[in-house]
C-alpha cells in the first residue's frame, strides 16, 4: 500500500515537473519571438536594400540631398531631416505640458479627478492616427497659415529657425503640432507611473521638514525619477519618429531641406508610405525605399533601446 502510495506520488510529481518544464519552455519562446521577429525584420530589409547599398556607398545615401529616381539620384538627407525637424518640433511642443500634467496627476489631483483622467488619456491614445491628420488638416494648417505664420512674418524674421518664406500653413510646425498631441497621452502615462514610484516616506520626510510641496516635488521627487522621465520623453520621440498618416497629410511632403518650422519637409514614413508600390519600373527605386525604412527602424531602435537602459538603471537604483 505505502509503495503504490509512493508510486503515484512520484508520478504526480513528476507529471508537474513536465507542466512545469513546458510552461517555462512555452513562455520563453514567446519572450524571445518579438526578438526574433526584429531581427529577421532588420535582416529582411537590409536584403531587399542590399542592390542599392551595393551600387552607392552608405554615406552617399546619407548625405545626398537630391532625391530624383529618374536620374539614378537618392539622397536621403531631406528625408532624414524633414524627420528630425517634425519630431523635435513635436517633442519640444508636448514634453514641457505633459511633465507639468503628470506632475499634477501624480502630486496635487484629486484621486477621483485621475480616475477620470486616465481613460481619457488611453482613450486619446486610441485615437486613429488619421483621425488626427484630418483634424490637423482642418484645424491646424490653417491656424498656422492664417495665425501664427503672419504672426512670426515680419517680427521674427531675424531669427533663421522662425522666418517665413512661403507661407502655406502646411509644414514642420503644423506636423510638429499633431504629433505633439498625438505623443502627449504616452509620455503622460509613463511619466505619472514612475513618478508614483517615488516613496511616500520621503515625501513625508520633506514636508515634516518644513518644505512646501512645490519644494518636495522639485528638489526630491524629480531628481529620483529624472532618469524615467528622459525614458518616457525618448519613447515619446520614437512614437514620433514612426508616425506616417498624420504627418504625411499637414506636412508639405516637400523633398528639400528645411531651414525654418514653416517651411515644408518631407519625412521617412512618408516618403516610403507615399511611394512604395509605385513607379516600381525604375532601377533601385525599390531597394532605395526599403533602404530608407531600414535607417528608419534602425533610429527607431535605438531610441527604444536607450529609453529601455535607463529605465532600467532607474529601477536598479531603487
Amino acid at each position: 500500500m505505502n509503495q503504490t502510495l509512493s508510486k503515484i506520488s512520484e508520478d504526480i510529481k513528476s507529471h508537474r515537473t513536465k507542466q512545469d518544464l513546458f510552461a517555462s519552455r512555452t513562455f520563453f519562446v514567446l519572450t524571445v519571438f518579438p526578438v526574433l521577429l526584429i531581427v529577421i525584420i532588420t535582416v529582411a530589409l537590409y536584403l531587399r536594400a542590399q542592390p542599392i547599398l551595393s551600387e552607392y556607398a552608405l554615406t552617399d545615401l546619407l548625405y545626398g540631398e537630391i532625391w530624383k529616381p529618374n536620374q539614378g539620384l537618392f539622397g536621403f538627407r531631406p528625408f532624414i531631416l524633414g524627420t528630425i525637424w517634425v519630431t523635435a518640433v513635436g517633442v519640444i511642443l508636448s514634453v514641457p505640458a505633459c511633465i507639468l500634467v503628470s506632475i499634477y496627476l501624480a502630486e496635487y489631483a484629486h484621486a477621483r479627478t485621475r480616475t477620470i483622467a486616465k481613460p481619457i488619456l488611453d482613450l486619446l491614445a486610441a485615437i486613429p492616427p488619421v483621425v488626427y491628420g484630418v483634424w490637423g488638416l482642418l484645424s491646424i494648417v490653417p491656424f498656422v497659415d492664417d495665425v501664427l505664420a503672419p504672426l512670426s512674418k515680419g517680427r521674427l524674421d531675424s531669427i533663421p529657425i522662425l522666418s517665413v518664406t512661403q507661407p502655406t500653413g502646411f509644414g514642420i510646425l503644423a506636423g510638429g503640432i499633431v504629433l505633439a498631441v498625438m505623443i502627449a497621452p504616452l509620455i503622460i502615462s509613463v511619466t505619472f507611473e514612475v513618478l508614483s514610484t517615488v516613496s511616500n516616506d520621503l515625501r513625508h520626510a520633506s514636508l515634516g521638514v518644513g518644505a512646501t510641496q512645490w519644494q518636495t516635488i522639485r528638489n526630491i521627487v524629480i531628481p529620483q525619477t529624472l532618469p524615467g522621465i528622459i525614458a518616457a520623453v525618448v519613447l515619446g520621440a520614437s512614437r514620433a519618429l514612426g508616425e506616417t498618416i498624420a504627418v504625411l497629410m499637414v506636412v508639405g511632403n516637400v523633398p528639400k531641406i528645411p531651414t525654418s518650422i514653416f517651411d515644408t519637409a518631407y519625412p521617412l514614413p512618408a516618403l516610403i508610405a507615399n511611394n512604395y508600390g509605385e513607379m516600381m519600373s525604375i532601377p533601385l527605386y525599390d531597394a532605395a525605399l526599403l533602404g530608407a525604412a531600414l535607417v528608419l527602424l534602425v533610429v527607431i531602435l535605438i531610441f527604444n533601446i536607450l529609453s529601455t537602459l535607463v529605465l532600467q538603471r532607474m529601477l536598479r537604483r531603487k
